[in-house]
């Protein structure tokens, strides 16, 4: 694989590699939990809504979560590098890649509803913080190019009745998320909140809603992702890494 000078090669594990813009956000720890918060599903299909790299829909094909993802993307030089990395890891034939806003994204989009969607949106409001100057940084940050209801809504319209939709986002904008999610008729049904240890308050929380859903929140024990006063990760955190299920 020919790179650039702006790219690099990240071994994400034994199966999967990725190419990465050096200027862009890397991959991390919010992508892996949300990778490993969808479970096995046998002849489904997904979408996930705004791809960057491509890293957590190719995790999610390689750990055979599901058969098929639809990914869509609207900053174009992202878009190359998530197709790139589908054709890097031969997982092109699984993973077919959409150039558009979500905003605009329809049914047909993806040969009819399908049976999960998946994001790790923009966590920042568009008028919140300091925008940085690197727009692919800005739009992955900030909500540039569609609001937390904007991807509940896309959600929406993508799922079949029952569907799941997964999401990964920032504790203190829980309520916007819990409001967005049951406007589209996206009914919580699990909730983690993830720490760093267990002395410091969340820093990120999964969330699980299904559509049409009935009523009914069931909230995990907090995930501490490293032992107290260390770098050395828990045994539950790295069970979870080393299984990608959680």
């Amino acid at each position: 694989m020919k790179l650039n000078e702006s790219e690099r090669i990240n071994i994400i594990n034994e199966n999967l590699s990725l190419i990465e813009k050096k200027d862009s956000l890397t991959f991390g720890t919010d992508a892996y939990l949300l990778s490993a918060y969808i479970p096995k599903r046998q002849k489904k299909v997904g979408v996930e809504l705004g791809v960057g790299s491509g890293v957590i829909s190719l995790l999610a094909l390689s750990k055979q979560k599901c058969d098929h993802v639809y990914g869509f993307e609207v900053q174009w030089d992202i878009y190359e590098i998530a197709k790139r990395n589908s054709e890097f890891n031969k997982l092109n034939d699984k993973f077919t890649l959409i150039c558009k806003d979500l905003r605009e994204v329809s049914c047909l989009d993806t040969n009819g509803e399908v049976d999960f969607v998946f994001s790790n949106p923009p966590y920042m409001k568009a008028d919140s913080g300091k925008l940085n100057k690197n727009i692919s940084k800005a739009s992955s940050r900030h909500e540039l190019n569609g609001t937390i209801d904007d991807f509940c809504s896309c959600a929406k319209r993508l799922l079949k009745h029952g569907g799941d939709f997964y999401v990964v986002y920032r504790p203190d904008r829980l309520s916007d998320l819990i409001f967005a999610l049951k406007k589209n008729n996206l009914e919580p049904k699990r909730l983690t909140f993830i720490h760093q240890n267990s002395t410091t308050p969340p820093s990120l929380l999964l969330i699980s809603a299904k559509l049409g859903g009935k009523s009914g929140l069931t909230i995990d024990k907090p995930l501490y992702i490293y032992k107290d006063g260390t770098n050395e990760y828990t045994e539950e955190y790295q069970a979870i890494y080393d299984s990608c299920s959680l």
